[in-house]
C-alpha cells in the first residue's frame, strides 16, 4: 500500500487539476466567502422608490428607509413600470411604491396601501430589503396613529400601549451580532470542500481507466506472493484514498484554524472537536465518491453524479431552508448527504456547545459514509480489470 500511496502522491503533485481542486480551489473559496461577508450582513443594497404622493410624510419615510443599514435608495422612479424595468436590468434589488393620496388617507384614519416588490432570485438581498421595507411601513402606520392620538389629547405614554401592545426583546443565542458569515461560511466552504473531494475521488479512479493504467496500479499493489486478490484490490483502493485524504485533511484542518483561530468565529466545543468532525466529513465524502465511481464507472457519468449530488446538498442540508419544513420524503433523502450531518454537528457543537456524544447519530452517519469503500473493494477490482474506457 505504501508504494501505491507514493505513486498517487506523485500523480497528485504532477497534475495541475489536482492542485486546483485540492488546494487552490478550497482556499480561494474560503477567502472569497469570508471576505465577501466580512462585515456580517450585506449593507447598502440598492433599492428604488416610486413616490407618487410626494408629501412631507412620505419624504420623511424615504429618508428613514434610506438610513437603514441594509438598504440604500439609489433612484426615484416616476412610475412602477420604470422601477420594474430597473429591477429586471439588475440596477436595484427592490423598490417601494407609495401611491397618490397615501398621506391624506392616513390622516383620515383610513387604510392606505403601500407596496414593495423584491427580486426573489436574490434570496438574501430580497429577504433583507423586504424586512426593511415592511418595518418602515409599520413605523409609518404607527406614526400616523400617534399623530391622531396626540390630536385627541393623549400623551406619548398613553398612546404607546395602543401603538405597540407587546414589546419584543430579542436575544439571538451564540450569534448576538447576527453575523451571516458565522452561519453561512462555516457551511458553504466545507460544502465546497466536500464537492471538491467528490470530484477528485471520482476523477482519480476514472482516469486510471481512461489512461489504461489499471494494470500498473494493481501490479504495484500486489503482495509478495504475486497473486491478485481481495487484499491487493484493497491496497490499491485505500492507497489512493489515503494519499488524497492526507492532503484533504490538511486543507480541512487549515479551514478550521482559519475560521476559529484567525476569524474568531464562535466555537464552544473547542477547535480539536471541530477538527475531528472535519476529518470525519472528509472521509465521508471520500466514501461517497467511491460509491459514485464504482456505481457508474464511466468517468463522464461519475463526475455528473458527483456534481449533481454535491450541488443538491447545499439546498437539502437545512442551511437555507429547514429540513423539518420539507416533505417527508425529502427529510429522509437529506440523510444521504454528508453535508447534512456535518451541518447538524457544527450547529450542535460549535454554536450550541453540546457534547459531541449528544449528536451521536450524526457522528455514526459520517462514519457509515466513511466505511463505504470497504463494501466496494471487489467492485473496484472488477472495474480495474474489466472495464474499458469509452469516449
Amino acid at each position: 500500500m505504501f508504494k501505491v500511496i507514493l505513486r498517487e502522491l506523485h500523480r497528485l503533485a504532477t497534475t495541475p487539476i489536482y492542485w486546483l481542486c485540492m488546494i487552490v480551489g478550497p482556499i480561494l473559496c474560503a477567502v472569497f466567502f469570508t471576505s465577501m461577508m466580512e462585515e456580517g450582513l450585506p449593507k447598502d443594497m440598492p433599492i428604488g422608490l416610486v413616490d407618487e404622493d410626494n408629501s412631507v410624510t412620505t419624504r420623511s419615510l424615504a429618508r428613514n428607509l434610506d438610513a437603514f443599514q441594509s438598504s440604500a435608495i439609489v433612484a426615484n422612479y416616476p412610475s412602477v413600470t420604470e422601477a420594474r424595468k430597473a429591477m429586471q436590468r439588475g440596477d436595484i434589488y427592490a423598490f417601494y411604491y407609495i401611491p397618490r393620496g397615501t398621506t391624506h388617507e392616513m390622516l383620515l384614519q383610513h387604510s392606505p396601501t403601500v407596496s414593495f416588490y423584491m427580486n426573489g432570485q436574490y434570496f438574501v438581498a430580497s429577504s433583507l430589503t423586504y424586512k426593511d421595507m415592511r418595518m418602515m411601513s409599520e413605523l409609518m402606520a404607527g406614526a400616523a396613529g400617534r399623530s391622531v392620538l396626540r390630536a385627541k389629547g393623549a400623551t406619548d405614554r398613553q398612546a404607546q400601549p395602543y401603538l405597540q401592545p407587546i414589546v419584543i426583546d430579542s436575544h439571538p443565542i451564540h450569534n448576538p451580532s447576527l453575523n451571516y458569515s458565522v452561519y453561512l461560511s462555516n457551511v458553504i466552504v466545507p460544502g465546497l470542500l466536500g464537492l471538491f473531494i467528490l470530484f477528485v475521488t471520482v476523477y482519480s479512479i476514472g482516469t486510471e481507466i481512461k489512461d489504461d493504467s489499471t494494470e500498473e496500479l494493481l501490479q504495484l499493489a500486489t503482495g509478495k506472493k504475486g497473486e491478485l486478490g481481495y487484499l491487493n484490490d484493497a491496497r490499491a483502493l485505500f492507497g489512493k484514498l489515503i494519499a488524497q485524504g492526507i492532503i484533504f485533511h490538511l486543507i480541512g484542518w487549515t479551514l478550521v484554524l482559519y475560521f476559529y483561530n484567525v476569524l474568531h468565529f464562535p466555537c464552544y466545543c473547542g477547535i480539536p472537536t471541530m477538527m475531528l468532525i472535519m476529518s470525519l466529513f472528509v472521509m465521508a465524502c471520500q466514501g461517497l465518491g467511491t460509491l459514485m465511481i464504482c456505481s457508474l464507472p464511466a468517468l463522464r457519468m461519475g463526475l455528473s453524479f458527483a456534481s449533481l449530488w454535491g450541488v443538491i446538498s447545499f439546498s437539502i442540508c437545512g442551511m437555507s431552508f429547514p429540513v423539518m419544513a420539507m416533505p417527508a420524503w425529502m427529510q429522509g433523502l437529506s440523510f444521504l448527504f454528508p453535508l447534512r450531518h456535518y451541518f447538524i454537528l457544527y450547529v450542535n457543537c460549535a454554536l450550541d456547545g453540546w457534547p459531541l456524544l449528544n449528536a451521536a447519530p450524526y457522528l455514526a452517519a459520517l462514519m457509515a459514509f466513511a466505511l463505504l469503500p470497504f463494501f466496494f473493494i471487489r467492485r473496484f477490482g472488477k472495474i480495474m480489470r474489466e472495464i474499458a474506457y469509452v469516449e
